[in-house]
């Protein structure tokens, strides 16, 4: 277990600023444990949406008059602020509409038209949909080869099928840095240095580790990383991809169209500068402003406090399922390997049953394959039961899931 080493977090306060939190559903208090698939919203998130647009909506780089400057000016700023959360360069950062986007930018931008005929791209049998299905694609349309690292029964990669894949032919790397289903932290540190060592690159999907505890792009020494606002306090609809300026500037467009370009004629353009040359068409300025807002409300409650008020979360969690039985648990036990979601069946019950009876009392869990099928068929279940935690969560809730599960148990005489 980790040792606390902060106060604990003042989550009644916390939850002050988040309004949906006061909501009943079915009568009851909401339990919200589906954080890992979206987050709740503050005040200042809202508000800061909002208040862009009521002074300062206008379209971006491309006009003279005041609001044109002042959005303008709240987007970089928002590029800036971003970059800063993961200790980037603000130079390469591209905005997406979410992590989803930013993973097909580098498969269609980087693997499909800068790898050869025969090269490798590594995955894990971990992954997203997100983080296989861009990769399927390329690899279909530019002849790749595509593999996956191995999952050992306890939830973490088989460091040696690793070792073993991570040699030429293999150009590049991709991999969760925290499981949205098993929760399982990778050994970023040890999968890199055997990449780099290889001559590939190494792209991290970060969807669910750079809102839970911190991160650097700088210490994890990747070549991309991807990551999506609304699973961070932010607004839905924007995404992040930060990568080398190497690649960045050596990979062709994504998308053609306005902001992109530096000259067009009838029969050629020339490509405007990276970031720039990624963000074709109008972009989601206030969600840009929302990023922004939210960066600033975790860092000021801090992302080593929220880390380790997860990890007693999650370690009660887990007492919690033991405790009631017959709860068949996938992912690390070990504390100081996971983060704070956790996927579970309850007997023979199916996840979208167990899910329908904890709604009843207003707790929000997810049910289904979680983006993961592949997954799914290496654990042998058609289907999980996730409950994961944020900054809001309280211990209270994570009891009132074990009472719901003894429900859930009663129902089906498991």
């Amino acid at each position: 277990m980790i040792e606390p080493a902060l106060a604990p977090l003042d989550v009644a306060r916390i939850r002050a600023d988040f309004p949906i939190l006061e909501r009943k559903i079915n009568g009851a208090p909401l339990v919200y444990l589906d954080s890992a698939a979206t987050t709740q919203k503050p005040n200042v998130v809202i508000d800061a949406i909002g208040n862009y647009y009521r002074t300062s909506n206008a379209n971006v780089h491309r006009g003279v008059h005041s609001l044109g400057n002042e959005a303008t000016d709240a987007f970089e700023l928002g590029r800036r602020r971003v970059a800063q959360f993961i200790d980037a360069d603000p130079a390469g950062l591209v905005f997406t509409r979410n992590t989803t986007e930013a993973l097909n930018l580098v498969a269609a931008s980087y693997a499909r038209e800068m790898l050869q005929p025969g090269d490798r791209i590594v995955v894990t049998e971990m992954e997203h949909h997100s983080n296989l299905v861009p990769w399927q694609l390329a690899s279909e349309r530019a002849g790749l080869e595509l593999a996956a690292i191995r999952l050992q029964d306890d939830g973490t990669l088989d460091m040696d099928d690793a070792e073993r894949l991570l040699k030429p032919p293999t150009r590049l790397l991709s991999v969760t840095h925290q499981s949205n289903v098993l929760g399982t932290v990778n050994d970023l540190a040890t999968l890199t240095r055997l990449a780099h060592a290889a001559g590939a690159l190494v792209c991290v999907d970060a969807a669910q580790s750079v809102p839970h505890r911190p991160v650097s792009v700088r210490q994890l020494d990747c070549d991309f990383l991807a990551f999506s606002g609304h699973k961070m306090c932010g607004p839905m609809g924007i995404g992040v991809l930060w990568a080398r300026p190497e690649p960045l500037n050596a990979m062709p467009p994504f998308q053609g169209g306005g902001s992109m370009i530096l000259r067009v004629t009838l029969q050629h353009s020339s490509w405007n500068d990276v970031p720039h040359k990624f963000e074709a068409g109008t972009p989601d300025v206030a969600s840009v402003v929302g990023l922004a807002a939210a960066c600033d409300y975790i860092d000021n409650i801090g992302l080593t406090a929220i880390c380790e008020h997860e990890t007693r979360l999650t370690k009660r969690l887990l007492d919690v399922l033991t405790t009631i039985g017959d709860i068949d648990i996938h992912g690390p036990l070990d504390l100081t390997q996971r983060g704070g979601c956790v996927s579970f069946n309850v007997g023979n019950v199916h996840a979208h049953d167990v899910g329908t009876i904890l709604d009843r009392t207003g707790i929000a869990v997810r049910a289904g394959h979680h983006c993961c099928q592949p997954l799914m068929q290496r654990l042998g279940v058609p289907a999980t039961t996730r409950a994961s935690t944020y900054l809001y969560t309280t211990p209270n809730e994570i009891d009132a899931l074990g009472e719901g599960l003894a429900e859930v148990k009663r129902v089906f005489r498991v």
